[in-house]
């Protein structure tokens, strides 16, 4: 997998300023005060800058550079303003100002005494990603890479469909206390970037309070490859291997082939896949780090590709509609960093992996089809198909794991796109304090989420005239009666949340903290529900 750059913490010696080559960050308080060490003429450019009308109109976490700065080896320096009382947003976006103009050699960062340091850490390793498996050129002149196969010959095997599996062994946290250890290698295709150094007052201290930013920061990367990756490389199969690889973190993984899954009665699930030549699956992995309290579901769509099925998308734009595993990416990314970080709470994460294509054995429109639930179903769109999956892996959630709660996400509809625009994922609940954690949970984190309502009058627009329930409801409330369908195979008593991330899996331009792609929404946000509801003290 793409791993974070590698980041380590040591005791603030400004002795080698003038000599350090790469980057120099400094982390600016309100005051303007600069750090010792700083030769002379580096100083006098750096106070200029910062009497600049420039800096007048640089925002909490924004940053304004010098290139080649008098006085120093070094071949940048950067003015990073954050003041000593900013809050975990801004600290982050200082981060990710860090992150982003990372190149090949090391960066430092003299963060002083602040207090905020881990956070800027987390912002600088998250924008630092970068997705660049298939690049075969370098884009600073178009000459082809060592790994780049010679004119005429077959190009290599994509690194992500061996390599790139999430095993143990590229479960690299950077720790600060072994800042010596060797780097990992980085992955087939990966940018080599230089590391980075947080020089602090108290290095240990910020060290560990950085220790659980780099489980998520893994556990992000995780789900933005996940979304990055082509459907011809991730298929059903690949992304079950790549999921039964982190059983070496920890993670108890099991994989249900389309055999069983038929003896459970998963027809919903199974006929969104039947077109298919990749069977479906649908992938159980358990993190026990609780006591005997019944567990958190997470629960995902993995459609690795949706073309919509006999009732098939346009052609425009179906290229993207390899992130409709999303929901799936995100509940792997989360499980990977509960056991990364050792998380004290119970969580089980279900994701149902199948792909949506026509063919002659395709599911057509008018078919009914028998849920696990034993509800009965009218296939009135084949493009309506996450629904199906989902109806399905909620049921066995429950039958089998009686959980606390569920939560489940998924890139369902267009419809709340149309809402919400792209800074919004769509919330719908049973039960308002659930919510309400949730919420709490993503503003914590900074990732937006807006709720909408539920309620009976909108189950008319589902009814069907041959079975219990049609799948579609038509244009309107799209996004509601989508999550309508789904409460229907939701228990009563069953704390529930339905996240609709079709509009911030993939946005078409760049969040703060990562670079245009796979945004890995919900991973930081569920991992906070766990620690804030689910995670034992002490």
């Amino acid at each position: 997998m793409t791993h974070p750059v590698e980041i380590s913490f040591t005791a603030t010696d400004a002795t080698d300023l003038a000599a350090r080559p790469g980057r120099i960050a400094i982390l600016v308080p309100q005051t303007g005060r600069l750090p010792g060490g700083l030769p002379r003429a580096a100083r006098e450019a750096a106070a200029r800058a910062l009497d600049s009308e420039a800096w007048k109109g640089v925002k909490p976490g924004g940053a304004l550079e010098l290139a080649f700065p008098a006085g120093l080896k070094a071949e940048a320096l950067q003015l990073v303003s954050l003041h000593n009382g900013a809050d975990v947003a801004a600290a982050r976006k200082a981060g990710a100002s860090i992150g982003a103009k990372l190149g090949k050699a090391e960066t430092l960062v003299l963060a002083g005494g602040h207090p905020r340091a881990a956070e800027v850490a987390l912002g600088l390793a998250l924008r630092a990603y970068d997705f660049s498996a298939y690049k075969t050129r370098k884009p600073e002149s178009g000459a082809p890479t060592a790994e780049a196969a010679p004119e005429g010959d077959a190009p290599a095997a994509p690194a992500a469909s061996t390599s790139r599996t999430g095993a143990a062994e590229d479960a690299r946290l950077s720790d600060a206390a072994e800042a010596t250890a060797p780097a990992a290698m980085p992955a087939p295709g990966e940018k080599p970037r230089g590391k980075v150094v947080f020089m602090h007052k108290d290095p240990e201290a910020l060290a560990r309070a950085a220790g659980d930013g780099a489980a998520v920061a893994e556990g992000v990367f995780f789900t933005r490859d996940l979304v990055n990756e082509p459907a011809n490389v991730l298929t059903t199969s690949d992304f079950a291997d790549r999921l039964l690889a982190m059983r070496e973190l920890g993670l108890d993984v099991e994989v249900l082939e389309e055999d069983e899954l038929a003896k459970l009665g998963m027809r919903a699930l199974l006929a969104v896949g039947q077109g298919s030549e990749s069977p479906s699956k649908v992938v159980v992995m358990r993190w026990n780090g609780g006591g005997d309290e019944a567990p958190l579901a997470l629960i995902g769509k993995g459609v690795v590709f949706d073309t919509g099925g006999i009732s098939i998308k346009p052609a425009a734009g179906m290229e993207e509609m390899t992130m409709d595993m999303g929901g799936a990416g995100v509940v792997a990314g989360v499980m990977r960093v509960l056991a990364l970080r050792r998380a004290r709470a119970n969580v089980v994460g279900l994701v149902g992996l199948v792909e949506n294509m026509p063919d002659g054995r395709a599911q057509r429109p008018g078919d009914i089809v028998r849920s696990m639930k034993g509800d009965t179903i009218e296939v009135i769109n084949t493009d309506a198909e996450g629904r199906l999956v989902l109806a399905d892996v909620l049921w066995y959630a429950q039958q089998r794991f009686k959980p606390a709660a569920m939560v489940d996400l998924a890139t369902l509809t267009g419809a709340v796109i149309i809402a919400l625009g792209h800074d919004n994922a769509g919330v719908f609940s049973n039960d308002d304090a659930f919510a309400d954690a949730v919420l709490a949970a993503a503003k914590a984190e900074g990732e937006g989420a807006w709720r909408l309502p539920l309620g009976a009058a909108y189950d008319k627009l589902i009814d069907s005239r041959l079975a219990d329930i049609k799948n579609t409801g038509g244009r309107a409330a799209g996004s509601i009666t989508a999550a309508q369908f789904l409460q229907r195979f939701v228990a009563e008593g069953t704390p529930w949340v339905h996240l609709d991330i079709a509009g911030v899996a993939l946005p078409p331009s760049a969040p703060a903290l990562a670079p245009k792609g796979a945004s890995g929404w919900g991973v930081m946000t569920l991992d906070r529900l766990v620690r804030n509801r689910f995670e034992r003290k002490g």
